[in-house]
């Protein structure tokens, strides 16, 4: 099975520029916790809620911090042409729950998360990727 048939087409971007303000106010509207960010089409960081409280609210910074402050990079990314089993390995190996899936040409087309995967693959496959990614370091 390929990574097309199973992400999210509908992903929602934010730019390094916005505040994590704004993009906290979409992820709570969209009812999301992760949010790639991305500089035309290219893909620079992903922002998670988690993010967002332990680099700005943590520390103390204002609302207005710029995403780039807190976003998270390098950007783990898989191909849409990638196997599932390239996702399950990059997801498990990185303890990464969501993850960024570019075309060829490296330009963002969807994102695969392990909750797609739960409702799309044997139960099998994404328990033991969720139980790597959730096992302490």
């Amino acid at each position: 099975m390929k990574i097309r048939d199973l992400m999210s087409r509908d992903v929602q971007v934010a730019l390094p520029g916005d505040t994590v303000q704004a993009a906290a106010h979409r992820m709570g509207a969209g009812d999301f916790g992760f949010i790639p960010v991305a500089e035309a089409d290219r893909l620079v960081g992903t922002l998670t809620d988690r993010d967002i409280a332990v680099r700005v609210t943590g520390a103390g910074k204002p609302p207005t911090t710029p995403v780039s402050e807190a976003m998270t990079t390098p950007v783990v990314t898989v191909l849409d042409t990638d196997d599932l089993k390239v996702a399950l390995d990059a997801m498990s190996d990185g303890k990464i729950r969501r993850l960024p899936v570019v075309d060829k040409h490296g330009r963002l087309v969807g994102v695969v998360s392990l909750g797609d995967l739960s409702t799309k693959v044997k139960e099998k496959y994404a328990g033991e990727a969720l139980e790597t990614i959730s096992r302490p370091a």
